[in-house]
């Protein structure tokens, strides 16, 4: 006699799709295109953070980027964590050799990004 496995039982139903809002647009997202189609998993939200701000300008509410801007140009740019916004205002500061300021929630007030003394 062979033994038989039962059958897998079918994936269950996520009956707690993450849900974003944005106060600007005066609209509310279930994350369930993200989610099933994009297959991003815990990275949903910064997914839709992400693109909602490459297509409407803003971030939805109660995402806190970290903004970096020069100070003597009108380049800058907003990211979702701080590493990647620490390498821009370096390498800006490097090659540009301007000044950068870098601004978070969690940070007191502001730092600045120094253009290096030397090239070295």
């Amino acid at each position: 006699m062979i033994d038989e496995e039962p059958p897998a039982e079918p994936p269950h139903e996520v009956d707690d799709v993450p849900t974003i809002s944005c106060s600007v647009c005066d609209r509310e997202w279930q994350l369930t295109y993200e989610l099933d189609e994009l297959r991003v998993g815990n990275r949903a939200v910064e997914q839709f953070a992400l693109d909602h701000k490459r297509h409407t300008g803003h971030f939805p509410d109660e995402v806190m980027p970290w903004v970096v801007t020069c100070t003597e140009c009108p380049d800058g740019e907003a990211y979702l964590e701080e590493r990647p916004a620490d390498r821009w205002a370096h390498a800006h500061a490097r090659h540009a050799r301007h000044a950068v300021i870098v601004e978070h929630e969690s940070i007191d007030g502001e730092r600045t990004i120094k253009p290096p003394e030397s090239d070295d």
